[in-house]
């Protein structure tokens, strides 16, 4: 059930650009919003509303990871430049929609550190609910640096409170520092959050499984394998019998965390998705290349691709007309598949691999899958994630962590193509000599 109204603090700074100078009329200070723990509930609430822009969750974040990959295309007639720019993998710095991707996650930081800072000072809170306080925090900050690092690679981090226009400049933190300062707050709320909850706030699993995949990222595979197994065995979750489901309500037993939305906070997935005979705007299409990656009788393609006519369109998240279906950032099909791909890359036992692949497949109605060596096993993970995950977001970030984008991309021809640029404004706004651009752009 959807019980969350999501408050969106006013207190809330453009970490990326120029603020304004007078203080909005509708605004408090911050001292005076954080007095009771019932304000920081709804500071706490106030963060989790960055993922719900459009340029985050809503819309253009996990559409252009498929998009920037091989999953999705920009049709010829379609009108967003961005897009086609993404479609290319010929991006300018001043592509408005990678701004967004850049602008939203650090607005969702600052508004999380705003409320850090005051947890410690409330007085009718104790330790425990402070703990459970912070550890809620640092979930959204840990994975807002974390969605960052994935798309720009090195980052500012922001870890106290940007306040007008103070603290704006900053150099962009070695990747090494920016995974450890993630990992270190999503270890805090692995520990201090409670053990379940609604699926749109963040849990003691929610953050164990966001640690299997930040893991796996980091390259760092005993850590995922461990973290996937223990969601396995005492998260709760369980694999739906039909891979349709899992999309048809919110809330199901096999997600683990995912963002809300509603009539009044709405995404606009479907509408980029569906044709214009729809009244959609079709600004994506699945590629050919996805369709023709499907393995006959995979029940995964109906429940994930629809024609009209002949255009193909996704339908994963399809309220067209509300955009009130949440997205859904990770499941318990991952948590198989993490473990399956760190245990291949640390050369484990190849049953114990086939197995937690074949879990995926058989509820997909396909045969167990036949690899049988280590770079078999790889290969077979790859598809298998390709096609599990379409249009979830994940396709772009697979191809580059592995180092496969140049071989299956057609047009990316350099290393520097995998991250994408810096956006011009926030390079003009943060004037700290060790604000860079990306090489390439």
């Amino acid at each position: 059930m959807k019980k969350i109204i999501l408050i969106v603090l006013v207190l809330m700074t453009a970490m990326s650009c120029d603020t304004l100078e007078v203080e909005p009329q509708n605004s408090i200070p911050a001292d005076e919003a954080f007095q009771t723990k019932e304000d920081i509930e709804r500071g706490i609430l106030g963060a989790y509303a960055s993922f719900q822009s459009l340029s985050y969750y809503g819309r253009t974040y996990s559409i252009f990871s498929d998009l920037a990959a091989d999953n999705l295309s920009h049709p010829v007639d379609a009108t967003a430049t961005e897009y086609a720019e993404v479609d290319n993998n010929n991006i300018l710095p001043e592509n408005g929609s990678v701004s967004g991707i850049w602008r939203m996650p650090y607005d969702g930081i600052n508004v999380a550190n705003n409320v850090i800072v005051k947890v410690p000072t409330i007085p009718d809170m104790s330790e425990s609910e402070r703990n459970e306080a912070l550890a809620e925090l640092y979930f959204i900050r840990g994975l807002n640096h974390f969605n960052l690092l994935n798309y720009f690679g090195a980052i500012p981090l922001r870890l106290s409170p940007t306040v007008g226009v103070n603290n704006l400049d900053a150099p962009r933190d070695p990747v090494n520092e920016v995974y450890a300062k993630i990992i270190q707050d999503l270890t805090f709320a692995s520990v201090n959050l409670p053990t379940s909850g609604e699926k749109t706030r963040a849990t003691r699993y929610a953050a164990k499984a966001m640690l299997a995949r930040v893991f796996l990222y980091k390259g760092d595979y005993a850590q995922a394998a461990a973290m996937a197994t223990e969601v396995i065995q005492n998260g709760g979750y369980t694999l739906l019998p039909n891979y349709s489901d899992i999309f048809a309500d919110d809330a199901s037993a096999e997600s683990i965390f995912e963002i809300y939305f509603s009539e009044t906070e709405r995404n606009r997935i479907a509408e980029y998705n569906f044709p214009h005979s729809l009244n959609g705007r079709r600004e994506v299409e699945p590629s050919e290349s996805l369709l023709t990656a499907y393995e006959a009788n995979d029940e995964r393609y109906a429940a994930s691709v629809a024609f009209e006519g002949v255009q193909a369109y996704a339908i994963k998240y399809d309220d067209l007309s509300l955009g009130a279906d949440n997205f859904i950032v990770i499941r318990l099909a991952e948590m198989y598949l993490i473990r399956a791909e760190a245990k291949t890359r640390l050369n484990g036992n190849i049953d114990d691999i086939k197995s937690d692949i074949n879990m995926i497949r058989q509820r997909a109605n396909l045969n167990s899958t036949n690899a049988s060596t280590y770079p078999q096993l790889l290969t077979a993970i790859e598809k298998e994630r390709r096609v599990e995950f379409a249009f979830e977001g994940q396709r772009w970030f697979d191809l580059v962590r592995t180092g496969r984008a140049i071989e299956v991309l057609p047009n990316v021809t350099s290393v520097n193509q995998t991250l994408f640029p810096i956006p011009s404004d926030e390079l003009q706004a943060n004037s700290h000599p060790g604000m860079t651009q990306n090489p390439g752009y």
